[in-house]
């Protein structure tokens, strides 16, 4: 049985964002597929997984809708569900920037580079290209020369442009994301902020690496994904490349973890063998707080029960 994984989104006006929740719950319990859906007022992002013949389905239902019969998705083949659960929310934005009166992006939007396009403006001398995505994202995979966002959440990026937006006057600004979707939203405030020549990678990343001609050329390392997954190829010109390190030991590592205290949960790189050895957590004062709390993710308490149950002789 082979199964599949759709990332998707459309900005369009939608009168009844609540009917749309509901009908997208009915749509995918019907057809047992698992993910999570964001409906909006300003449109639908959403990535689910499912049998093939499930997903196909899917798309096809959602073509028949006039508001999304041009929608793209990007389809990757699966061994199996990528989440464990179905989520589908009513939210006030599909992707979270937080401006108020920020342009619509079906009224306002930078161009749209196909991945050609983009490899060939990646050359040029008078271009700035900026990851519209987190740090954390960044960290594990990025395209060469690319400026490293100081942000943790998408809300964040309008005040680190307002810090940066005098260095960039001047050049074409080429932005990209996973997807394309924050890309929307971000290229739209550039503009606003006056940078007259914004471009955006259409499609993202995920469509990038999937171009034939292109073939992920000048990404490095790999684009993070937020399923069981984590981290996928992008770059088929080359041999797969880490280029992220472990926190803890230095080696080359691109899975994250997240603390396993309850009250920091911070996600950090960590290789298998210092998962094991440090428990799971991201340092010996969170392993000895988690425990003296009785705050311990359900996740880590294999590798205690391991250890005897308790806190390790480096960690006390």
């Amino acid at each position: 049985m082979s199964y599949e994984v759709m990332l998707f989104y459309k900005f369009t006006p939608i009168a009844d964002p609540d009917e749309l929740a509901q009908s997208q719950r009915a749509i995918c319990e019907r057809l047992g597929l698992r993910g999570r859906i964001l409906v909006a007022e300003e449109g639908i992002n959403g990535t689910l997984s499912g049998e093939a013949s499930a997903c196909l389905t899917y798309r096809e239902r959602m073509h028949e809708d006039p508001r999304f019969a041009d929608m793209m998705f990007k389809v990757d083949p699966a061994d199996g569900h990528v989440f464990p659960r179905l989520s589908v929310k009513r939210r006030r934005e599909i992707v979270h920037f937080g401006v108020e009166r920020a342009p619509k992006p079906w009224e306002k939007t930078g161009q749209r580079l196909s991945p050609r396009e983009w490899y060939e403006m990646l050359g040029r001398e008078d271009v700035v290209v900026i990851d519209g995505r987190n740090d954390y994202e960044y960290e594990i995979g990025h395209f060469e020369g690319a400026i490293r966002p100081d942000v943790s959440t998408f809300r964040e990026f309008p005040a680190w442009i307002e810090r940066h937006m005098d260095e960039w006057r001047g050049k074409k600004v080429l932005t990209y994301c996973t997807g394309g979707i924050r890309c929307e939203k971000l290229s739209g405030y550039l503009m606003e902020q006056g940078i007259d020549e914004v471009y955006q990678l259409d499609g993202g990343i995920v469509t990038y690496g999937k171009d034939p001609e292109v073939r992920g050329r000048k990404f490095l390392g790999k684009c993070y994904v937020f399923d069981d997954r984590v981290a996928v190829r992008i770059n088929h010109t080359e041999e797969d490349t880490v280029i992220a390190r472990c926190s803890i030991c230095g080696t080359p590592c691109d899975r994250y973890l997240n603390c396993g205290y309850l009250d920091c949960h911070r996600r950090f790189l960590c290789c298998e063998a210092c998962e094991r050895a440090w428990h799971g957590f991201c340092s010996p004062a969170c392993e000895s707080e988690a425990l003296k709390r009785n705050r311990v993710d359900p996740r880590v308490k294999p590798f205690l029960e391991t250890a005897g149950g308790k806190s390790s002789a480096r960690a006390r």
